[in-house]
Formats: structure tokens, C-alpha cells, sequence
């Protein structure tokens, strides 16, 4: 349907006395060198905050597999809080990432079973820990586990040595095949579950229970 141009009403503005536009200037030689350090300074400030907390503070990880099954899931994305462990120490049922000792390149992400210094021992599906130095002993509760696991025996660990294990026992690779974990190859702890959404977590799996 055609418009009605004569019934249109037409609403005029005041008109504004322009100014000629002054043409376009060309940055001289000196102007691109004074951007160009700003982008220097720039990068390198960020550099120097983003290289430290990513070095020293925190790291991003992405979990591979389903050894952590069901308190991690494969594909899941994880901050590491590495500052902990310098200015403290790991604690029993801490979720930390590490360099698997066989080959330092890969990196894995289990659970602390066993601190320095103790005796841990695998009978009818329990896990017992004894303190070697107060003789004390602790069957641990563990209820981030789905299912049984059928592993015995008795394994000790020395003065900065960390006995680690999956949470799906039955499908991990851990302290019970290659052995103890050293503290040095400790990188941090699971701090915050960032993907998917829904999981999104503080802290992550983290379960304390010490010997007292």
C-alpha cells in the first residue's frame, strides 16, 4: 500500500552552519615510533604479570581420561593453585596435578593417600595408613569412590614422598604401579573447576582426614 504523501507531516530542524573538515594528516615518522614503544610497554607489562602467575600462582589444566572418575571427568577445565605448596605443604586428600616421574614431560592428577614418612597397607578393599613416627594408624573413609577395588599390600613411603592414587581405582595409573611421588614433582593443587558450568567448584574433590 502506497504511502500517503500528502497526509505525511514533515517536521523541520534548524539548519547548523558547518565547518569545512580538515583534511586527513599523515602521522610523521616520530608519531608511529612513540605507538609503537607503547605496545612495547604494553606487552611487556603484561607480560610480566601474566608470566609470573601462570610460572609461580596459577596454571590452567585440562583433565585427560578417567582416572579421576567420579570426581573429575574427562574434558573438564581446572585452575591449579601452585602458591600453596610453596609458602605450605600438600595435605592427606588434597587433588594435585604433578609430572608423572617416569616421564616429567606428562603431567597427571591424583589424589594424596599417603604423607611422608608412613606405612600404607591395602587389605579387603581398605586403605590403613600408619604414621611411622607416632606409630599411629588411620583406615581411612573415602567417600569419593563409586565402586570396590581389589588391591592389597603394603607399601612405605620416605622423607618427602607422597603415596597418590586415583579415585577410580580400578581404571588408574598410580603409586600402586610406579611407585612413590616425590614432593619436587608436585605442582600444585585442584582449585577451581571452571568447565562445565554447571560444575563449576571451589576446591574442587578436596577431602581432609589426618591422623591425630
Amino acid at each position: 500500500m502506497e504511502e500517503n504523501k500528502e497526509s505525511s507531516s514533515v517536521i523541520e530542524t534548524p539548519q547548523v552552519a558547518s565547518t569545512p573538515q580538515k583534511e586527513s594528516e599523515i602521522p610523521t615518522l616520530r608519531e608511529h615510533l612513540e605507538n609503537a614503544w607503547d605496545l612495547v610497554k604494553f606487552a611487556a607489562l603484561a607480560l610480566a604479570i601474566v608470566i609470573p602467575v601462570r610460572l609461580f600462582i596459577a596454571q590452567p589444566f585440562v583433565v585427560s581420561g578417567d582416572s579421576m572418575v567420579p570426581t573429575f571427568h574427562d574434558k573438564e577445565y581446572l585452575i591449579i593453585d601452585e602458591i600453596s605448596y610453596i609458602t605450605g605443604e600438600p595435605h592427606r586428600g588434597d587433588v594435585i596435578v604433578f609430572r608423572y616421574p617416569g616421564d616429567p614431560s606428562r603431567f597427571f592428577i591424583k589424589r594424596i593417600i599417603g604423607m611422608p614418612n608412613e606405612k600404607i597397607t591395602f587389605k579387603n578393599g581398605e586403605v590403613t595408613i600408619t604414621n611411622a613416627q607416632n606409630k599411629e594408624t588411620l583406615k581411612l573413609v573415602e567417600p569419593y569412590l563409586n565402586e570396590a577395588f581389589g588391591t592389597s599390600g603394603t607399601f612405605t613411603t620416605g622423607i618427602n614422598e607422597y603415596f597418590v592414587l586415583g579415585d577410580n581405582r580400578n581404571r588408574s595409573s598410580d603409586s600402586r604401579s610406579w611407585g612413590i611421588l616425590p614432593r619436587k614433582n608436585i605442582i600444585g593443587r585442584a582449585y577451581l573447576r571452571l568447565y562445565p558450568f554447571d560444575e563449576m567448584d571451589y576446591l574442587p574433590g578436596s577431602y581432609r582426614e589426618e591422623i591425630k
